[in-house]
């Protein structure tokens, strides 16, 4: 393993989680310029960031916890294919989403912040994105978005912004101790 501390340490989660976040965070921003531009996101773009995982991963997480964060892409991809029958999402966002499924501890509070974070954007994103594409002067700076005349939604806005915050959570462990401190004190 390349990661320089011990094993299961505090440092070597956020050590790992840093180098996901940057080797992630090109691959999420042509995710989120493709799918306002043409309401796609790139079968490329999806491979990359399992290529991420896989080579990263392998190399910063012990084996173990890699393994089995391969059956969170299989779930989510499975969930994906079902929503994109039945609720009309994009194949695209649920492979998208799928990709970034091993990125995600297989813990339940991390599940909780990861939707609390995707329902977050979601909201965000549908808002700005309906927001900006009502302003002439904005929609002339990029006037061949396809997203802009559709009506459906680029999802892939709240998908990057849920996967990138995490990762950000992660590298960062005090901002996640605070988030998930602050989630224990407001249960019901």
């Amino acid at each position: 393993m390349l990661n320089p501390y011990p094993i299961t340490s505090p440092e070597a989660v956020a050590f790992a989680y840093g180098i996901f976040l940057l080797l992630c965070l090109p691959i999420c921003a042509w995710v989120a310029w493709s799918d306002l531009k043409t309401m796609k996101i790139p079968n490329k773009a999806v491979l990359a960031l399992l290529a991420v995982f896989f080579f990263a991963g392998l190399a910063l997480i012990p084996l173990e916890f890699w393994l089995w964060r391969w059956v969170s892409l299989v779930v989510v991809l499975a969930i994906g294919f079902i929503l994109n029958a039945v609720a009309n999402v994009g194949a695209g966002d649920a492979k998208f989403a799928a990709a970034a499924a091993p990125f995600v501890a297989q813990r339940l509070d991390h599940l909780q912040i990861v939707l609390i974070l995707f329902a977050a954007f979601l909201l965000g994103a549908f808002a700005a994105h309906r927001l900006l594409r009502s302003i002439p002067a904005v929609t002339a700076m990029a006037p061949d978005w396809v997203s802009w005349k559709r009506k459906d939604f680029p999802m892939g806005l709240a998908l990057v912004g849920t996967l990138v915050t995490y990762l950000v959570l992660m590298a960062f462990p005090s901002v996640m101790m605070a988030i998930q401190g602050l989630l224990a004190s407001t249960k019901i």
